[in-house]
């Protein structure tokens, strides 16, 4: 069975850089080409899309980009380095161990999230960011939604929930994908990022969880 970890045929992750900041504009087309381009490597190639589902899943759902939901955050390191066995879509565990906790403000609200690592990995150098929120069930994929994060040396990073996307088992049943945690379940509604294409235009129904 295939694991989907935080893997994405595109490096479309959201990485800390030294950049300054891009001006509104900017900062969306950035965001625009990226989708088109995971839209065509997607339909280029079988999976994790598979061709019977490309007519109904291409292009991807996306919530419109909102720059309010690119926030910086700081990583307050995690004392706690045992494996930590996350849930996954098929039943099984992934081995993960918690890197540490990412703080930040969203839309006026002080937010928390776990960031991990696999516990194979040899490094830190990527933070996987597994979450749900009230959105998951009725606008997202019930079972939740991913980040991935460059490393960095300051402990700042960008939250940028505009790049958050589905599982590839939201596509693919055969693929075997990591559940977030009870800590990553957010109270919140996060209208950024990847959506159900069947849920574009409905309002909020029911919080799903997996």
């Amino acid at each position: 069975m295939r694991t989907a970890l935080v893997i994405i045929a595109l490096a479309i992750a959201a990485g800390c850089s030294s950049r300054p900041p891009d001006e509104p504009k900017d900062y969306a087309a950035r965001i625009a080409a990226d989708r088109a381009a995971k839209d065509a490597a997607f339909a280029k190639d079988d999976q994790p899309v598979p061709p019977n589902r490309k007519a109904e899943l291409l292009p991807l759902g996306y919530f419109p980009i909102d720059p309010d939901y690119h926030v910086p955050a700081s990583l307050k390191p995690s004392a706690d380095r045992s494996i930590f066995e996350m849930p996954t879509s098929a039943g099984g565990a992934d081995k993960f161990r918690r890197v540490g906790t990412l703080e930040f403000s969203l839309k006026g609200q002080s937010m928390k999230l776990t960031a991990f690592a696999p516990a194979a990995a040899r490094d830190d150098d990527r933070l996987f960011v597994p979450f749900s929120d009230l959105t998951s069930g009725a606008e997202s994929y019930a079972a939740g939604r991913f980040m991935d994060l460059d490393r960095t040396g300051t402990g700042i990073y960008e939250v940028d929930f505009n790049r958050a996307y589905h599982p590839y088992c939201y596509y693919n049943p055969t693929w075997e994908c990591p559940l977030p945690p009870v800590e990553n379940r957010l109270k919140v509604p996060i209208r950024a990022g990847e959506r159900m294409r069947s849920a574009e235009g409905s309002p909020l129904k029911s919080h799903g969880t997996p």
